[in-house]
């Protein structure tokens, strides 16, 4: 027997991957997708605080203890916490809950490491929730901002708000890198727009920058401590981006988000929020719209209009979150196979999920046909990443304690993490009355999204476990076709399957149904670590298993696209002798059955069978031309 691997130490693996466009583009790019949600917080996040107070507004105290935990939410929750830990604790460039979670499980220093795979397919649910709602707010506020300039918009409010959003979502198939460049420009003039605006206002009473000191925020809890927690549910308002800074990640890497976010995003929002503390100071009655009272009348159309543009693009960053942790969750096995189409040469990480992006666009034109306003949507705003976050901290205080014995930096990383779970823990705790105001919704689509994962992987468990008893050892296979030799046939067969010991059963199958044997017989299989890509190097392993008989493993990561015809033309310059350009692929076409209720309850074996049937045709998810494909069915009970 003949074992050649592609390259020796395959249990290490290189670094992520590489983004390919100047580093300008890339900025411009990660401006226009991942900063619009947390950009454009200073339209709502000031006044809900105001609203959260009462007449304590009037206070500067008051007004000063607000904008000091807005500075502080965003220098602790973003700042410190995702631009300088989290970013940090990239998969092979990739980020989201769901490679941090794949990271901690992988390094294998964890305690009870399917519990913390459980949580991270909770953190990533929840994050699938806020993608829901999201971009329903974000465009309705962005509408009904219209009113301000004519009443008469007032009827028109919910009509447009579904055409902006199908318009939105239609643009999705052309890629993030394309959007990104489109939004781009317009988030730049946004930034720079709001930072003026709150220069003009901070010039007058600069004494709101007082608000920098802390004691200012810790005033507000020991003055009033009950309105200090349904304060920070407000305050959190202003942070709702920053899981999705994380969940681009692998979009446009760590570099440009962190150039931008500290050049730019992180100085403007701060003069913005205070600008609108010093006109609130001036002014008492800019209380009912702090931020366009900070306009000159002259400037109020243009500033509704460019608010109206940037809130839209707010929903870009959540939905390309939400691409990135559905290709995570298809390669680990959370998810049914589904179609992923990559829309960018340059960066690997630019994807497009046609299914996921029509799932989200009928949630959220739903969300605005039920809920009409934003303000009936606000009080399910803000819980569902609230719990995303919590979940991230946790597995991020699990990474750096496994890491700390061998790496000094990650013992001094741990005592700057543990304080940030203990933050977005009160930060929980806080938005839990917004659960009967509509917060529901969010946690439900969460709920839904873990079910069928959780499905998804037991099923598979159960499936898998039923194939194992029906395949052959090798030496059992080798034996039978000693006893019962079956004929010889010219060409190359190759058998899918997702053992790398075992026969096939589709081979066997072949054998005893049809009686032959291919001079070139093949078992390909496709393995998924847990790393977001796998180098060239280290992928393949190839196995001469007996005369006729060779087994190829292919080893990828879970940001990577199956397609075995290219493995195999690889594995043919690393021990394959003969050529596989014209082989047949023989896959397994099964039919499940339901037989009893053991392992799983009934209904969710019935929701198993319903997604095994609707998945993408697994020639077509790993790449095979449909000319080349036969198919063995059978039947497995469940």
């Amino acid at each position: 027997m003949m074992d050649t691997a592609s390259e020796q130490g395959r249990e290490r693996y290189g670094g992520g991957h590489a983004h390919n466009s100047p580093m300008r583009v890339l900025m411009l790019g990660a401006l226009g997708v991942v900063f619009g949600d947390i950009g454009t917080s200073p339209l709502y996040a000031f006044k809900s605080c105001l609203d959260a107070v009462g007449p304590l507004v009037s206070q500067q105290a008051m007004v000063l203890g607000i904008l000091s935990l807005i500075f502080w939410a965003l220098t602790v929750i973003v700042t410190i916490k995702y631009v300088g830990l989290v970013l940090g604790a990239d998969n092979r460039g990739e980020g989201g809950v769901l490679a941090l979670t794949a990271l901690v499980v992988s390094e294998g220093k964890a305690r009870h490491p399917a519990f913390l795979a459980a949580l991270g397919l909770a953190g990533c649910a929840f994050f699938y929730g806020d993608g829901t709602i999201t971009p329903a707010v974000s465009v309705l506020s962005a509408i009904e901002g219209m009113e301000l300039v004519s009443p008469d918009f007032k009827n028109a409010v919910v009509p447009l708000s579904v055409l902006v959003l199908l318009v939105l979502f239609a643009a999705q198939r052309h890629g993030t890198g394309r959007i990104g460049r489109l939004f781009g420009p317009v988030m730049l003039v946004w930034f720079v727009a709001i930072g003026l605006l709150g220069i003009s206002q901070i010039v007058r009473h600069p004494e709101v920058l007082w608000a920098i000191n802390p004691m200012n925020a810790l005033y507000v809890f020991r003055e009033h401590p009950v309105i200090a927690m349904t304060l920070l549910s407000s305050v959190f308002l202003s942070v709702t981006g920053g899981e999705a800074l994380y969940a681009d990640l692998g979009h446009f890497g760590a570099r440009p988000i962190r150039l931008v976010w500290y050049g730019l995003v992180w100085p403007c929002l701060i003069l913005n929020y205070f600008g609108q503390g010093s006109l609130l100071l001036s002014d008492p009655s800019a209380v009912e719209s702090p931020f366009y009272r900070m306009l000159p009348e002259s400037l109020l159309i243009p500033g509704v209009m460019l608010a109206t543009a940037a809130t839209i693009i707010a929903s870009q960053a959540v939905i390309s979150g939400v691409f990135s942790m559905t290709q995570q969750a298809l390669q680990l096995g959370f998810l049914p196979r589904m179609k992923v189409l990559q829309t960018s040469a340059q960066a690997i990480g630019q994807i497009y999920v046609p299914a996921v992006n029509a799932a989200l666009c009928a949630a959220t034109v739903g969300l605005v046909l039920a809920f009409q306003t934003s303000i009936s949507l606000a009080g399910a705003y803000g819980i569902a990443v609230v719990c995303t976050m919590f979940i991230t901290a946790i597995l991020m205080d699990v990474l750096l304690a496994g890491r700390r014995a061998e790496d000094k930096k990650s013992k001094w990383l741990l005592i700057v993490a543990l304080p940030m779970a203990v933050l977005d823990a009160l930060f929980l705790v806080s938005n839990i009355d917004k659960i009967p105001q509509g917060g529901w919704f969010p946690l439900v689509c969460g709920l839904f999204v873990f079910v069928i994962m959780r499905t998804w992987m037991r099923g598979r468990t159960i499936f898998a476990e039923q194939m194992r008893r029906q395949e052959r050892t090798l030496d059992n296979f080798l034996e039978e076709l000693r006893i019962t030799p079956p004929q010889a046939v010219a060409g190359t067969a190759v058998f899918l399957s997702s053992s790398t010991e075992g026969v096939a059963r589709t081979l066997t199958r072949n054998v005893r149904s049809n009686g032959v044997l291919h001079n070139h017989t093949v078992l390909m299989s496709v393995v998924t670590e847990r790393i977001p890509r796998v180098p060239r190097g280290g992928r393949l392993k190839v196995r001469r298993l007996a005369d006729h008989i060779w087994r190829v493993e292919a080893h990828i990561g879970f940001m990577e696209q199956a397609d075995v015809p290219r493995f195999l033309r690889e594995a043919e310059r690393v021990g394959l002798d003969f050529r596989t350009e014209n082989a047949t692929y023989f896959l397994g076409r099964d039919d499940v059955v339901v037989s009893t209720p053991r392992g799983m309850a009934t209904w969710r074996k019935h929701l198993f069978l319903f997604m095994t049937k609707n998945a993408e045709f697994a020639g077509s998810h790993f790449g095979i031309p449909p000319e080349r494909i036969i198919e063995l069915g059978g039947q497995v009970a469940i």
